[in-house]
């Protein structure tokens, strides 16, 4: 439970950056070029953009920190299936901002802001962290890709013979 709950705090802290890196994107952006005087579809297009760099900097850190005795060898196929969540939990942002901005009417900046960086996120953040913990880094496929690559000649990490079952 220890375990569970000091990932789930780093996971918190690699969370709340991402979130920085989001809310400001998506307000610079939304106040500048991307303004829904001078773009109807501004705020969407401020959300997509602002999630893809807050997804770069929360696959580093989560790489690296939050699942770092769980992360697989090969970078990839784990990065792949990080980004393949995290842009479900983008969806689950972009339509909390829609129904808001575009069905309820509710186009104000505090109104965009509490649809996609406050119900959305939260509501991504669960689903995101749910998958990232049972699939993308779950210790079970980490132990079948190293499994899956080893060198019979080579021992493991006990010094006994690895065998692939061939």
């Amino acid at each position: 439970m220890r375990r569970l709950i000091a990932q789930l705090a780093r996971f918190g802290v690699v969370g709340a950056v991402g979130f920085v890196v989001d809310f400001t994107i998506f307000n610079v952006l939304r106040a500048t070029v991307l303004s829904p005087d001078e773009v109807h579809s501004g705020p969407f297009w401020a959300k997509v953009a602002s999630t893809v760099v807050a997804i770069f900097v929360n696959w580093m850190g989560n790489r690296y920190w939050t699942f770092r005795d769980q992360r697989r060898a090969v970078a990839t196929r784990e990065g792949v299936e990080f980004v393949v969540v995290s842009l479900g939990g983008m969806v689950i942002s972009l339509g909390c901002l829609g129904v808001s901005h575009y069905v309820l009417g509710l186009t104000s900046a505090l109104a965009d802001n509490v649809s996609g960086n406050v119900i959305g996120l939260a509501l991504g953040t669960a689903f995101r962290f749910w998958l990232y913990k049972v699939w993308v880094y779950h210790p079970d496929r980490a132990d079948r890709a190293v499994d899956a690559t080893a060198d019979p000649a080579r021992p493991d990490t006990q010094g006994n013979r690895v065998s692939t079952g061939v």
